[in-house]
C-alpha cells in the first residue's frame, strides 16, 4: 500500500471515528417541571437570545455555500488539485497542478466534467489559466477580497485533498508579506500564511473570507499548521495576462541581496542595521553599472559578512526594511520598462539613482 493511500485510509477512518462518536454522545434539553424539577426527555423552545446559532447557517457554513458551486477538481495526466473560476469561462489553479500539460479535466461540485484548455502558466508566481467552454450556470467567477489579509482574520480552504471532493477547511490568517518558494527556485511576494489544514490536492484552491471572498490562491501546506496562498492582489496581476497572452513578465533587478543585521551594519561603519545590501550584480543585468555590489566577504566568528556594497533603504520613496518589502513592491507596484528611483547609502553617503527594470529571464 503506498503512502497517499495509507494517509487516505487514515483521513476516512479518523472520519468515520468522528461519526461514531457524534452517535453515541448524548445530546439532551432540560426543561422546568411543574415541581421545579427537571425532565431530561422535554424538549422546549429556546428563545433566540439563547439559541445558540444553528450549525447549517453558521458563518463557515454560509461562506461555503457562497463559493462551493465556483469550486473545481483540476486533473491533467500531471496530477490534480483544485482550481476555481476567474472570469465566466476560465479557471484558475496552480502552476505546478497542471505542470506541462495542455489539456485539463475540470469537474465542477454539480459532477459534471468538461475538457479545458491550458491557455497560460507562470511558474514565478505558481499560477495557471486555463479556458473551460461548458460551465454550469451555478459555477459563477469568485470575487477577490478588495484589501488586503489581515492577521488573524478569519478564513476557509476549499478543495479537494485526497481526492476528497469539495472539502472545508477552516483557520485564520497567521501572517502576510511572506516569500514562499516558487517552482522556479524564485521567490514568491506578497503571500498569506494561515493555519487552515491544507493536504496534498487543496493546491490551486481558494482561501476566502468569510464574505466568500477569495485572499489567496492556496499553494502549498501540510505540515506544523502552516500553509500558504499566492495573495489576491498578485493573482488579479498574473492571471489576466496569463488569459491574454499565455505568460506574465515579471519586474528584474538582476542583484543578490541581504538584509543588513547589526553585525553587517558595525563591519560597515553604519550607523543603523537598515536596508538590503546589494551582495552580487549579474552582468547585463539592468542594475550592472547602477548599483556597486560587494567589495569582500569578512569572516566574523562563524559567519561571512559582506562588506561595500550598495544598501538600497527605498524604492520610489518607499522605505525598505526587509527583502519582502522590495519583492512586494516590484511585484505589486512595477513592470518591466519602469523607471525606479532607488534611494542607496554608497561611501557613507545617502544618494538616489535611476534604474530601469528588465524583465526577469527564464534562468538565471
Amino acid at each position: 500500500m503506498s503512502e497517499s493511500e495509507r494517509t487516505r485510509r487514515d483521513v476516512l477512518a479518523a472520519g468515520g471515528a468522528a461519526v461514531l462518536a457524534g452517535l453515541a454522545g448524548c445530546n439532551t434539553t432540560s426543561g422546568k417541571t411543574a415541581s421545579g424539577g427537571t425532565t431530561p426527555a422535554e424538549t422546549s423552545t429556546p428563545s433566540s437570545e439563547t439559541d445558540p446559532e444553528p450549525e447549517a447557517d453558521s458563518e463557515y457554513a454560509r461562506a461555503y455555500r457562497q463559493t462551493i458551486e465556483s469550486v473545481v477538481l483540476v486533473e491533467t495526466d500531471q496530477g490534480q488539485g483544485t482550481g476555481f473560476m476567474f472570469d465566466d469561462s476560465h479557471v484558475v489553479t496552480n502552476a505546478h497542478v497542471v505542470g506541462a500539460a495542455s489539456e485539463s479535466e475540470v469537474r465542477f461540485n454539480t459532477g459534471e466534467w468538461s475538457t479545458g484548455e491550458v491557455v497560460g502558466t507562470d511558474p514565478d508566481s505558481d499560477l495557471a489559466a486555463i479556458a473551460v467552454d461548458d460551465v454550469p450556470p451555478s459555477a459563477t467567477p469568485l470575487q477577490f477580497a478588495e484589501a488586503g489579509a489581515t492577521i488573524g482574520q478569519k478564513v476557509v480552504a476549499i478543495g479537494n485533498p485526497y481526492d476528497l471532493n469539495g472539502s472545508l477547511t477552516t483557520g485564520v490568517v497567521s501572517g502576510t508579506d511572506r516569500s514562499i518558494p516558487a517552482p522556479t527556485g524564485f521567490s514568491i511576494p506578497d503571500a498569506i500564511q494561515t493555519d487552515a489544514p491544507v493536504n496534498p490536492g487543496n493546491s490551486g484552491g481558494p482561501l476566502v473570507s468569510l464574505d466568500g471572498r477569495v485572499v489567496a490562491v492556496i499553494n502549498s501546506g501540510g505540515g506544523d499548521n502552516i500553509a500558504f496562498g499566492i495573495s489576491a492582489a498578485l493573482t488579479q496581476r498574473v492571471v489576466p495576462a496569463l488569459i491574454d497572452a499565455g505568460t506574465y513578465e515579471h519586474s528584474y533587478l538582476g542583484v543578490s541581496f541581504g538584509e543588513v543585521s547589526p553585525e553587517v551594519a558595525r563591519v560597515n561603519n553604519l550607523e543603523d542595521p537598515r536596508g538590503l545590501m546589494i551582495v552580487d550584480v549579474r552582468d547585463g543585468a539592468p542594475a550592472d553599472g547602477v548599483l556597486r555590489p560587494s567589495e569582500e566577504f569578512r569572516s566574523v566568528g562563524r559567519e561571512r559578512l559582506p562588506v561595500g556594497g550598495d544598501v538600497v533603504i527605498a524604492i520610489d520613496g518607499t522605505e525598505l526594511a526587509t527583502a519582502e518589502d522590495l519583492g512586494g513592491y516590484l511585484s505589486l507596484q512595477t513592470q518591466p520598462g519602469d523607471t525606479v528611483d532607488l534611494t542607496v547609502l554608497r561611501d557613507g553617503s545617502e544618494r538616489t539613482v535611476e534604474l530601469e527594470l528588465g524583465t526577469r529571464p527564464a534562468e538565471v
